[in-house]
């Protein structure tokens, strides 16, 4: 609610009413980054994983020139964005929050700048990513969805460079290079200057827009055989109406990584990591004064091992420990201050094996034990079917509250008949411990989290996929087609007549039940020659059924999408010129709309028949790029310009449906809003 009304202003009313693409290798001296390969994906042990081409995803057409990891990963099979002006993603049904995206061993969230218009994450400073669909590596979990696995890269050894890059919104610089003959470094900052022009205008100069985000990491080859890793991503957010409506938000995400290799190919990766995001927020709007807070802190240990076994088989073992501390809210209402605020302490172990059986067929299986336990200190209690609490009790600081024990089993196949065709089959089971609720369908600073307790359990989710993958002779062309259904157990939707505001304490806000998503995922690449790109088209359904919801029947989950289907195009043209053209369309959105109204003494009342049972218009756009490159100065330096326009046709999709009365009361119209029309971008970039 809070963020429509930020954005109501700017909004248009409707005219009419291991291994595959990218291998991290954990190698003492980077992370390496390879070319795509069909032949690499059709042997991949991973079901539904996707090894991300960079190069690929960041050439795609852009919003506001700003190329971005994370609206490129909209484009591919089973993954959506939340909305048109959300650069965070759901996958196969799932919600962003029940996502984790690690950013070198640290988990980060709300990774959006602008609302989420655009990713925190500086492409530049980006070295590989694996998103997994299905099937997760024992050694990753705490999402009932999916998982994003960023690495940064390192800096140059050999000698100094950088870039910097102008655009619409913001401007970049990087700089990377040896600082001795052991030591490397990568430096890269972003920062956004529409305040800048805000200060100019009498009308918006008490307006605060604006972003920035920082990027660095150094590495220290010890010894022949031992390698440090230092990382650190943060972030930082902050925009505000005048005294109307303020929103900020910060991300800080930092690692410490000691690699080791043994004998062979047999190494240990010991890690420390931090992650801290905050929110700081105000609305004093519409009779409302509330101040709001949160935060979520993680500081832990990761350690990985890798022992081969024989030349056919390897096998990891490792662990996590990690302490969190989540403040679900702070907020001051007038003179009304409350607090939620909770400490947990999270053990994790893990064993997963891989080996090939036979030279057309290969197995991958993995455990991962979680204690998650809740820690004394804050109040907790009991409550009664409607919420009310029933029960209070304290325990000492620091004292373990109640244990959650989870087991997860993961299974996966790959037969080869022949060279060119291979056929997959997965199970995987997650557990998330860690839960997000929203005042809307969106990631938003409003967000508010917790963590499973006494009331609340870890989403259980099994999942089970079989796919079936091809490739031409010459690898030009690799087709997929993979189906999956996942049962999700505890997950969490608000009681009728509850927002995230109404109580301090989130257990009672909240039913827990079940969900179910299924589907089928299509893709077709070209991967050689001029013209290269892909394909792709997804059918899915997302359900929940909790009881004392919808009468405790299925109902359509407010994330569901029927069709999805998407088709980008990269056309080189020549060494200097490389064109671009991105198609998507989805099916619109499930919401929850009135059936009806009564009056009582003069007011208007909303009756609700049922939860999500109406959708909204379908969604599509085309997207279109240019990219000039041209070496200058002797090829020392590398002038690249990106001209882009989002949105061509200007097609003015639904960003909200308001419904609104007349002025006597009677009547009530749905009106749609949108966020863009055509946007041209232009953007500058020298390499040098």
């Amino acid at each position: 609610m809070f963020l429509n009304m930020l954005l109501t202003a700017a909004l248009l009313p409707h005219p009419d009413g291991s291994d595959a693409d990218t291998l991290r290798t954990q190698q003492l001296q980077e992370v390496v980054v390879t070319h795509s390969s069909a032949h690499q994906r059709l042997q991949s042990l991973q079901v539904g994983a996707e090894q991300l081409q960079l190069k690929e995803l960041t050439a795609a057409p852009s919003l506001l020139g700003e190329a971005d990891v994370m609206r490129s990963l909209q484009m591919l099979p089973g993954v959506k964005a939340e909305n048109e002006a959300s650069s965070s993603f759901q996958v196969r049904g799932g919600t962003s929050a029940q996502n984790v995206i690690l950013y070198d061993q640290a988990p980060v969230y709300n990774v959006g700048h602008l609302a989420g218009l655009l990713s925190a994450f500086n492409d530049d400073a980006l070295g590989a990513a694996t998103l997994y669909k299905g099937l997760l590596p024992a050694e990753l979990g705490g999402a009932s969805s999916a998982v994003l696995d960023i690495s940064s890269r390192s800096g140059d050894r050999e000698r100094w460079r950088g870039d910097v890059s102008v655009g619409l919104l913001s401007a970049k610089a990087c700089v990377e290079g040896p600082v001795t003959d052991k030591v490397s470094l990568l430096l890269c900052g972003r920062r956004s200057y529409a305040d800048m022009f805000l200060k100019l205008i009498d009308d918006y100069k008490d307006n605060t827009l604006y972003f920035y985000d920082m990027n660095a990491r150094a590495d220290w080859q010890v010894g022949p055989r031992d390698q440090l890793q230092w990382s650190l991503l943060t972030s930082n957010d902050k925009t505000a109406l005048k005294d109307m409506v303020s929103l900020g938000w910060r991300n800080l995400a930092t690692s410490l990584t000691w690699r080791h290799q043994f004998t062979g190919e047999a190494y240990s990766q010991t890690s420390l990591v931090l992650s801290n995001y905050t929110t700081d927020n105000g609305i004093d709007l519409l009779g409302m004064d509330l101040s709001f807070s949160g935060h979520i802190r993680q500081t832990g240990v990761y350690q990985n091992f890798k022992l081969p076994i024989g030349r056919h088989a390897e096998l990891q073992v490792g662990g996590q420990s990690m302490l969190m501390d989540v403040k679900s809210a702070e907020w001051q209402e007038l003179n009304d201050s409350k607090r939620e605020q909770r400490r947990a302490w999270e053990n994790t172990i893990w064993a997963g094996a891989a080996v090939c059986l036979s030279p057309r067929l290969s197995a991958q299986a993995g455990l991962r034990l979680t204690a998650f336990s809740s820690l004394g200190g804050p109040y907790y209690y009991e409550v009664d079917e409607q919420g009310d609490i029933v029960w209070f009790y304290k325990t000492r600081k620091n004292r373990i509250v109640y244990t959650h024990w989870t087991l997860d089993p993961r299974l996966s196949v790959v037969w080869q008949p022949t060279a060119r065709l291979s056929v997959k089959a997965g199970y995987t089971r997650t557990a998330q411990n860690l839960h997000a609720l929203r005042g809307q369908t969106t990631s938003t600073p409003f967000d508010r989290y917790t963590m499973s307790s006494n009331l609340l359990k870890p989403q259980i989710a099994d999942q089970v996929s079989l796919g079936l993958f091809g490739m031409t002779v010459r690898q030009d062309y690799d087709f997929s087609a993979e189906g999956y259904y996942r049962h999700i157990n505890n997950i969490l939707d608000y009681r009728d007549g509850k927002s995230f505001s109404s109580e301090i304490e989130m257990e009672r806000l909240v039913l827990p039940g079940k969900g179910r998503c299924y589907g089928v995922e299509l893709m077709a690449r070209k991967n050689t020659g001029r013209l290269t790109g892909w394909m792709s088209y997804a059918l899915s359904w997302s359900e929940n059924k909790i009881a004392g919801i919808n009468g405790g029947a299925w109902y359509t989950a407010s994330n569901d999408r029927r069709h999805d289907i998407g088709i980008v195009g990269l056309y080189r043209l020549s060494p200097e010129w490389t064109f671009g053209a991105f198609w998507t369309f989805n099916s619109g959105q499930a919401f929850t709309a009135p059936s009806g109204k009564y009056e009582i003494i003069d007011n208007y009342i909303y009756y609700y028949a049922e939860r999500n049972g109406y959708r909204a218009p379908d969604n599509h756009r085309l997207d279109v790029s240019a990219t000039w490159t041209k070496k200058i100065a002797r090829g020392r330096i590398e002038r690249v310009w990106t001209f882009g326009i989002y949105n061509l046709y200007n097609r003015y999709n639904p960003f909200l449906i308001n419904f609104e009365d007349s002025e006597d009361g009677a009547r009530t119209k749905a009106v749609q809003y949108s966020l863009f029309g055509i946007v041209p971008s232009a953007s500058l970039s020298i390499k040098f």
